[in-house]
This record gives C-alpha cells, structure tokens and sequence, in this order.
C-alpha cells in the first residue's frame, strides 16, 4: 500500500510541476499568485499521501502551514493591490 501512495504522491508532484512552469510564464502577477496557490495545494497534497505511506504524523502538520502559507501570501496580494475608484482613479493611501 505504501508504494501505491508513493506513486501517487510521485504523479501530484509531477502534475503540480508541469502546471507551475505554465504559470510563471505567464505575464500577469495574478496568474503568478496561481502559482503560489497551485504550488500549495499540490504540495500540500503530495506531503499528505508520503505521510500516511510513511506513518509520519508530523507530515499533516507540514502540509497544513503549507496550506496556511499559501492561503496568506494570497491574501497578502489581494490587499497589497491598488483598487481603483468609480471614477477610475486610484484610492488615496491611508493617512495622505
């Protein structure tokens, strides 16, 4: 059962690498963010399957600040973004 898990841990990471070379190439920041969240999810998943083929209980709590990592540098992003106004323009920075 353990190299089951292992070679479906070993197919994720694969995927999730082909996926996040797709992404960097891309020209927007908001597709590179993709990136951060697909590097998380199957990195968190992989990390998951080696735990229970290895036994380690400490690998779910790898994968779980992975997650919360990446779930942060997300929203992290989305409030450092300038949204615009109505009228188009920017909004004025705090305390101007």
């Amino acid at each position: 059962m353990a190299e089951i898990l292992t070679g479906v841990a070993l197919f994720i990471l694969a995927v999730t690498a082909l996926g996040l070379f797709r992404v960097l190439r891309a020209e927007f920041a908001v597709e590179r963010m993709m990136a951060v969240q697909l590097l998380g999810t199957g990195g968190a998943a992989a990390i998951l399957l080696l735990g229970a083929a290895s036994g380690t209980g400490a690998m779910s709590d790898v994968a779980l600040l992975l997650v919360l990592f990446a779930a942060f540098s997300c929203s992290a992003f989305a409030l450092g973004q300038a949204s615009p106004n109505v009228d188009g323009s920017e909004r004025p920075e705090d305390g101007a």
